[in-house]
This record gives structure tokens, sequence and C-alpha cells, in this order.
């Protein structure tokens, strides 16, 4: 479970069948104090992925700077670049996502929408659920 803030407008890619897949950066940041009292803050960068109609939803309505709450599940993979080297990347594969723009900044007619989606297994494509304009927890 995430809170942040979008890197950048989210990409969105077309598979075979038509199934759409989004990709953003996401930014969480933490705020603490140290113990002489200096307020520190320290962000963290996360790659989330969205499959079917939520990628669709985060193509309409998420741009950089949106602010969400996103749940999903950590997923690694990892492949060889051109000169033989193994990467990985770790991304979080979104199953929910929440939008948390104030009214009028990120949605038509504006508020929190929820929006949920079985995952990339799921042939069925997600459809809006209105949120009851609470937070998650």
């Amino acid at each position: 479970m995430l809170i942040g803030n979008l890197g950048k407008d989210p990409d969105i890619q077309f598979l075979e069948g038509n199934i759409g897949v989004a990709k953003f950066s996401l930014a969480t940041t933490e705020t603490y104090k140290d113990r002489s009292g200096k307020l520190i803050s320290q962000t963290e960068w996360h790659t989330i992925v969205l499959w079917r109609g939520l990628a669709e939803l985060a193509q309409k309505y998420l741009h950089k700077g949106s602010l969400v709450y996103i749940e999903g599940r950590l997923k690694t993979r990892s492949w060889e670049d051109k000169e033989g080297n193994k990467k990985f990347a770790t991304e979080i594969v979104g199953d929910n996502l929440i939008m948390l723009d104030k009214r009028g900044e990120g949605l038509q007619g504006g508020g929190f929408e929820n929006f949920d989606n079985a995952g990339p297994e799921d042939n069925s494509s997600a459809s809006p659920e209105p949120g009851d304009e609470r937070l998650p927890f």
C-alpha cells in the first residue's frame, strides 16, 4: 500500500488482444525528525504497473503530480542487456487505485474515486466503483 505523487504522466501500451498496460513512477516521501530535532525528508521512487481497465483509467485521469493510493504486489523481473549483463527491476503491479486529488484537480466532477482490478490474469476489464470519500485506512 502506497500513497504518493506521480513523477510523470502514465505511459500506456496495448499488447496483443488490445490489453492495456500502463507504467509510471510514484514518489513516496517519509518525513521525520533526527536526534537533533532537524526535520528530514526522504523520497523513494517506485515503478507502478497497471493492467487492463486500470491502465486505461490511469491514462485518462492521472497526470504528473496526481496524488494516488495504490494497493498491489511486488513483481521482480530480469533480463539480459545488449552486453549480456543480467538486469533486474522490481515493480509494483497495482490491484487497486484510489485517486486522492482534491475535488476538481484530477477528475471532472472531482472527489475521491476508487478503482480495482484483478490483475493481468483476469480476462475481464475493470470497471470503476465509486469510493465513499473516506481514506482506505
